[in-house]
């Protein structure tokens, strides 16, 4: 299945039109509101660190696709940043209070709770993430 396919300058300020682009090609697949959520979300996460994290002493782009395979919608994000999978960062410990917490990790938290299904992988020098939102039954 093809996918539609854009990119943008790793910078935040990019966010809102990354967002745009998924909410329209969502709206295309008709995925309903609470997993648009969803993956707009996931989106957020993904980007934003791509933004803060992929590209330490340079600028980079960001690939953002999404659109229907089988019955999915799919969305990956992709960077030719310095490889890092995501995924292998470990859950954080939600029951420890909101003070207790370290900083960070919720994000990739967030998408796993959000995704049906969530993969990493390193191809062609670039790291991407792919994320699945099974259609409502």
């Amino acid at each position: 299945m093809k996918l539609d396919v854009t990119r943008y300058p790793a910078m935040v300020e990019r966010l809102a039109d990354a967002n745009a682009f998924v909410e329209a090609c969502a709206g295309r697949f008709g995925l309903d509101e609470g997993k648009q959520f969803g993956a707009l979300l996931a989106l957020e996460e993904a980007f934003v660190n791509i933004c803060r994290y992929a590209y330490p002493d340079s600028s980079g782009e960001v690939e953002v696709a999404c659109g229907r395979e089988g019955g999915s919608f799919v969305l990956e994000i992709a960077d030719w940043g310095s490889p890092f999978d995501v995924l292998s960062l470990p859950e954080p410990d939600i029951t420890l209070d909101i003070i207790e917490r370290p900083i960070g990790g919720l994000g990739i938290h967030f998408i796993r709770v959000m995704t049906d299904c969530v993969s990493y992988r390193r191809e062609d020098g670039r790291n991407v993430l792919r994320m699945e939102f099974a259609a409502a039954a």
